[in-house]
């Protein structure tokens, strides 16, 4: 298996409404490369974020829709999202402050 990076496990934050709610509870939703372990999501986050102590991480495996347009079928792409908690005396990441 090839070795992934840190900056290689965060693909993009996931802004929702639903993951907006969430930040006055320090968590942050992210997706995340399909490979990626919570170890390596923790060490990734707490690299590209300094300050920011990762108490937990809960993962989940997003399968792909089934879509159709007319008489063709096909399925959107699987992801995997992760939702990272951090710590009360953790700084707050700054990408989600000016959402």
């Amino acid at each position: 298996m090839a070795d992934i990076k840190y900056y290689d496990v965060i693909l993009k934050p996931v802004v929702t409404e639903k993951s907006m709610s969430g930040i006055g509870e320090k968590k942050y939703t992210f997706l995340v490369s399909k490979s990626a372990t919570k170890d390596q999501i923790r060490e990734a986050v707490e690299k590209m974020f300094p300050g920011t102590i990762v108490a937990s991480v809960n993962t989940m495996n997003c399968e792909g829709k089934n879509k159709r347009r007319g008489n063709v079928y096909g399925k959107t792409a699987e992801r995997k999202k992760a939702i990272v908690k951090l710590t009360e005396d953790s700084k707050d990441i700054e990408i989600f402050s000016g959402i």
